[in-house]
């Protein structure tokens, strides 16, 4: 067991592994995605035994949208089918959902979904769980950077003035701590423009298992390692 002092607060999840995991079983990649929710289920149920505070997953990155058609438009009806199916779980269990990124590719009807998400489980406070859609690193710092170069512009703000704390709160999770965990499942070793900002002092922790087979071992694996 971690000492209470090395327990991370935030954990955030790069869930790589899908489709290789479907390709091992001669299936298509959609399948492995279903797969992948099962190991959602896993990873957060172990952050809820584990007081941990914050949870961040990466599901969709804004590189994503390059993906087949079919690929792109199968994640979409497994997004929906969550927004659907496991808010209201996550609610019960007490958990705050916030989505991260650019909403305005995905439907009307997917946005309006997240908002109904995020309204539901405003008040909770078991665990935040941040869900990184449409997300990636440098559109969150270049968004913070014209929103602060806008109240230059305006005059409300001169830029010798704009320090790290300024640039921090306008990028997203500035209202809560940083990760100090970092997991990626599937073997690579790179953080794929994922919070790369909110990552700079965060422990990297990697692992081959592929994200489907994700287990408590697994994770315990990495708290110990922490």
């Amino acid at each position: 067991m971690n000492p209470p002092n090395r327990k991370p607060r935030h954990l955030a999840v790069i869930m790589d592994g899908n489709g290789r995991w479907a390709e091992r079983r001669n299936r298509p990649r959609s399948l492995g995605h279903r797969a992948g929710v099962r190991a959602v289920q896993v990873c957060l149920e172990f952050c809820l035994e584990q007081g941990i505070e914050a949870l961040t997953l990466f599901a969709f990155s804004s590189e994503n949208w390059n993906r087949p058609a079919e690929e792109v438009g199968a994640l979409m009806k497994l997004f929906l089918r969550m927004l659907d199916n496991e808010v209201e779980e996550l609610h019960r269990r007490g958990a705050r959902i916030v989505f991260i990124g650019e909403r305005g590719e995905f439907s009307q009807l997917i946005q309006d979904k997240m908002a109904r998400a995020e309204a539901l489980t405003r008040n909770n406070t078991a665990i935040t769980a941040n869900i990184a859609a449409g997300y990636g690193g440098r559109w969150d710092i270049v968004n913070a950077t014209r929103r602060l170069a806008a109240e230059v512009a305006a005059g409300r703000l001169r830029p010798e003035e704009i320090d790290e704390s300024m640039l921090n709160r306008q990028l997203s999770l500035a209202d809560q701590d940083p990760p100090d965990l970092f997991i990626r499942t599937g073997g690579d070793l790179r953080v794929s423009n994922f919070l790369l900002w909110q990552l700079a002092y965060t422990e990297l922790w990697f692992t081959e298992t592929l994200w489907p087979d994700l287990d408590e071992t697994t994770l315990r694996q990495a708290l110990d390692d922490f």
